[in-house]
């Protein structure tokens, strides 16, 4: 006869069985959707979806087997980020890198040409935040000899640090145009 306790134990387990199945069956579970446009096209240049498809949910296709191409990821386009004044202000982020917004338009191209020393001094990495193609993020590298200029989406971080505009340099110790 077994007491009630192990009868709970067996349900625990049996629970705990099920947990384990559901969480290495590989599935796409949405917490919450608020929105947006997809982010799979990012994921699948990246080829960080699974190698086969998940039947349980046709939305989710395997990876591309073709090679990443930085074009995959263009263009670029960050919501929440206008080229503009920024002001200055401290920030206390010890061990953070160095890195910069720009975008493809006159005044992030202004203040490439006027900060590049320090930028390059300072070992700073670009992320582009607006830029519509290939070719232009290609001319924003020419002009920017020695510093590494990557495209991405600026709104995360237009978020987390109350940015509204770019050109802007990031420090660990502050955030300055």
């Amino acid at each position: 006869m077994t007491s009630p306790m192990t009868s709970s134990r067996c349900y625990v387990c049996i629970a705990l069985l099920g947990l384990v199945r559901v969480a290495s069956a590989q599935t796409l579970i949405v917490v919450g959707n608020d929105g947006g446009a997809s982010a799979l096209p990012y994921y699948r240049a990246l080829n960080l979806l699974p190698d086969t498809p998940v039947a349980a949910n046709p939305a989710v296709r395997a990876a591309p087997h073709a090679p990443y191409r930085e074009a995959d990821l263009l263009p670029v386009r960050s919501a929440r980020l206008t080229p503009g004044r920024v002001t200055p202000r401290t920030l206390q982020a010890p061990g953070l890198s160095s890195f910069f917004l720009i975008g493809d338009d006159q005044p992030s191209r202004a203040w490439l040409h006027a900060r590049a020393d320090t930028l390059r001094a300072l070992g700073a990495v670009g992320l582009v935040v607006n830029v519509g193609s290939a070719d232009a993020l290609a001319a924003l590298r020419r002009d920017a000899p020695g510093l590494t200029l990557v495209p991405a989406s600026g709104d995360d971080i237009a978020v987390r640090l109350s940015l509204s505009h770019y050109p802007v340099l990031v420090t660990a110790t502050g955030i300055e145009q």
